[in-house]
Formats: C-alpha cells, structure tokens, sequence
C-alpha cells in the first residue's frame, strides 16, 4: 500500500495542502518549524488514531479553524481507496471512506503505517506508558477493533477509579462497596483480552525484533522482551506492599485479574486508584539478558527502538490484506552516526513506500533520496526528483580508496 494523494485542511499550520506521492522513497526538506512533521503525522494519524507527538486532539487543529481534515488516496494495485477524518475541535470526530460515514475506529483497517522518530528512544529509555502505546498501536493496526476495546476499558477504568475516590472520601468499608463488584467484572473482562492480546504480540515480535537488530547493528546481543504484568504482582509503578501476592494456584488471565483485585481492594481503597490491570503493565526490554533501560548504551538503544520499529513493519506487512505499511522515517537520520544511517537505510529498501523527513538533506543516505519535497511555513514550495548522475557528498572521515474544497466529514 502507498499514499497516493495527501491533502490537508487546517491541520496544524497548513490552511490547505496538497501532496502527490508514489511509490519509493520521498525525502521532505525543509528548516525546522516548518511543517514537514506535520504533514507525515496526519498519515500516522490515520493508521493509529492518534499523534506520535501529542495526547490529544486540539493541538492538531489550525488556531482559529473549528475542525481539521485529513484525506488521504490510497492504492494498493489496481484498488483506491478514498480516506477522510475530520477532527472537531467540539463534539466527536467523524470519518468516511470512499464517501460513505464510517466509524473512525475502522481507519487503521486501511490505513497502515510504521513511524520512525526521534522520540522512539523513550521506547528504551522512557517510562512504561511509552512502551505499552507502542504494542496498542500496533495491535489497533492489526485489529482495529481492539481501539473500541481499548477505550471501553478506559471508560470503566475511569468510572471505577471515581467509585473509590468517592469511597474513600465518604469512609465506606470495603464490605460495604457492593457496586464496586459490577465494575470489576467488566474490567476483567476487557483487560484480560487486552492483557491476552499484547502477550501475544510480544511473543511475535520476539523472532523479527532480533533479525532487524542484526541488521542495524550486525552483531548478536540477543535482543529480546519480556511481559511484566501487574496482575501477578509485577507493577512497576505501585508501591512493593501494594503488590498483589496471587495465588500459584490460580490459572487464567480472567482468574488472576479477578484475584489480584480482591486481594488488593483494601489497598485501592485507601489510594482511591485502581493497581492492577493493562493500564499498569509494562515490558521489559532485553540485551544480553540485561535490561536495555539501564544497561544499554546510547547507540545501543537506538538501534533498539529501530528494531522494534522493523519488527512492526514486518508483522503488519506479513498479515495485512494491503501490502507493505507505509515507511515514516520523521527526522531520525539526523539522530544517527553514518554506520547506522546506512544500515537503516538498506533494511528498509524492500518497502513500497517510504516518507523521510529532514532539516538537512545531507544527513538523508543517497539510496532514500528517490524525490525531494521542500517545504516552507506551511506551503509545499518545491517538489523535484533527485538527479540520478548526482555524485554522493564525500565523507571526509572514510578512508581514501582508488489542495480541494473540504468535504463534509
């Protein structure tokens, strides 16, 4: 699949654009601050139904405009397919596909993408929120209605976590929080599919996350990851004594859910949170058998969080319907010494389409420049193909050698 069209409307600082794109690699040139993220993060947007550089919405909405709209062509063989969100700055969001309403949860079915950036070494380095984002993205991409489970689950969190607040506030005993059974069977319910699903997906990953670490680094340091789940005590956010202590006899993601809750309840009561569940599990990330977050080095944990990138391209371009997902490679070259940049670039060749973004066109390897894009304060001012005869700067450290009206959305 490639993005054939991109066209813009009051997104960020772009009033209108519009873009055409093919197969192969572009390159978006152009000073920092001037749009050239802003143009790859509405693809994203499409594939993850969210940003890679903000939690929410507003932020994406031009200042003064009271929607954004993004509408992207895609084609996958002979097949287009006509693409449009609307971001409303009041009220839900609305989606269509070829012209017809649908849910905005369906876009990630056709929409898919894998984005590559500079915040990607908080993968390594950051807190567990990033790491669990990183798994629900991709498994929305390769289930889309995971995204309704996933918000189901935040809805009952949020009612759940209100009920104890009110509980502590007003004293109740724990006998006494009968209602508080009836959001526990819907949150077992929810987050042990989640909890199952990400397992699932962590055990996939495995095999594909160390042949692309191999790639980028050329060296074994048996990459791996492994599942800390809170429901078996593992919290890594929560207090030692807050730990739920499961029973060994206890079987079942649905069964030690349900128990860690129990044993735990005294516990949530006197913190008015909820402990345990998907919201509070993370995922170790392995090099040699040592944890990369404090262990690895700098360059190590790069070529981490790029491995892990490729390993999610690689699942959704095994088991998706519409081919390779579109490549995004958002101002990464420029975080990369010449040996990785390289290798990155050979290990991404095989993709239908690839997009780089980059304030410097220097720092973008020569196989990748196929298509130059120059973007200024919001407008495309120039597009170009890369001269083909051009000769590669030298490397003085190599050794010598012989837009349309918007649509109602």
């Amino acid at each position: 699949m490639h993005v054939a069209r991109l066209s813009l409307t009051d997104y960020r600082n772009y009033e209108r654009a519009e873009l055409e794109l093919g197969p192969g690699a572009t390159v978006l040139v152009g000073r920092n601050g001037q749009g050239k993220t802003n143009l790859v993060e509405a693809i994203g947007y499409l594939a993850t139904l969210g940003s890679h550089r903000v939690s929410g919405d507003q932020a994406l909405i031009r200042a003064g405009a009271d929607a954004a709209i993004v509408r992207a062509l895609l084609s996958h063989g002979d097949r287009e397919l006509l693409v449009e969100l609307q971001l409303n700055r009041q009220g839900a969001n609305r989606a269509q596909l070829n012209r017809s309403p649908v849910k905005t949860r369906e876009l990630p079915r056709y929409a898919h993408s894998v984005l590559f950036a500079p915040e990607d070494l908080a993968i390594v380095r950051g807190e567990p929120s990033v790491r669990r984002r990183v798994l629900d993205e991709l498994l929305v991409q390769r289930t889309p209605r995971l995204a309704g489970v996933m918000a189901d689950y935040e809805r009952v969190l949020k009612q759940r976590n209100s009920l104890l607040k009110s509980a502590r506030a007003r004293g109740l005993a724990v006998d006494k929080l009968t209602t508080l059974d009836i959001w526990d069977e819907r949150l077992v319910a929810l987050g042990s599919e989640l909890i199952d699903q990400r397992l699932a997906l962590v055990a996939e990953l495995r095999e594909p996350l160390a042949a692309a670490y191999r790639s980028i680094v050329d060296a074994d340091h048996a990459p791996g990851m492994t599942s800390l789940l809170s429901i078996d005590g593992a919290d890594p956010d929560a207090e030692p004594e807050a730990s739920a202590a499961v029973s060994e006899q206890v079987s079942g993601t649905r069964e030690r859910f349900a128990e860690a809750l129990r044993v735990l309840r005294p516990k949530e009561l006197e913190r008015g949170v909820t402990l345990v569940g998907p919201h509070r599990d993370d995922v170790v990330l392995l090099l040699n058998g040592l944890p990369a977050k404090g262990y690895a080095s700098h360059g190590e944990s790069w070529s981490f969080a790029l491995a892990l990138r490729l390993a999610s391209a690689e699942l959704l371009r095994r088991d998706s319907m519409t081919g390779d997902p579109v490549l995004v490679l958002d101002d990464v070259f420029a975080e990369l010494d010449r040996l990785r940049r390289d290798r990155l670039a050979s290990a991404i060749a095989g993709f239908e389409q690839v997009l780089v973004t980059a304030a410097v066109l220097e720092d973008v390897p020569r196989p990748l420049i196929a298509r130059i894009v120059h973007i200024e304060a919001g407008h495309i001012v120039d597009e170009a193909a890369a001269e083909p005869d051009a000769e590669p700067e030298p490397d003085p450290d190599a050794p010598s050698t012989s837009e349309p009206e918007a649509a109602d959305v």
